[in-house]
């Protein structure tokens, strides 16, 4: 798979759920959870979507915040169920005017994908409680 320029530019690496992606920061101060789990309060991260790529079906165990930069990104929320079901769709985006999201949660353990566009898109994810690849469920 080619290396998009973006990615190279910002030291992006491939995700295992599809795109490209770098950690830009992780919190140093962490938090214990209710059930034992010790994580940073945050990360954050870029996520780069290239034109016409998309991203599996997966879940987090965490809230998770897409921010836009460029282009745009269509995000599909899939419930919390035992196997993802659309249920929300957002194109996450600046042009706020042409009813695109400059921000959009995905609340903890809701399925997530992006859906192709027709131009590269750059987004940064905040995850709080940090993310965890332990707290990561890729749809089976």
């Amino acid at each position: 798979m080619p290396v998009p320029p973006l990615a190279e530019v910002l030291g992006l690496e491939p995700h295992p759920e599809g795109g490209w992606y770098r950690e830009t920061w992780r919190s140093p101060v962490s938090v214990t959870l209710p059930d034992g789990r010790v994580r940073a309060t945050a990360t954050l991260i870029h996520f780069l979507l290239p034109a016409g790529e998309c991203s599996a079906w997966h879940r987090v165990s965490s809230d998770e915040m897409w921010i836009a930069h460029t282009g745009v990104v269509g995000l599909e929320l899939g419930g919390s169920g035992a196997e993802p079901a659309t249920d929300a769709s957002y194109a996450v985006g600046v042009e706020v005017a042409a009813g695109q999201h400059t921000q959009v949660l995905v609340p903890s353990g809701v399925w997530q994908r992006t859906v192709p566009g027709e131009a590269d898109a750059l987004v940064s994810c905040l995850v709080s409680p940090g993310f965890d690849f332990e707290d990561f469920e890729l749809e089976a």
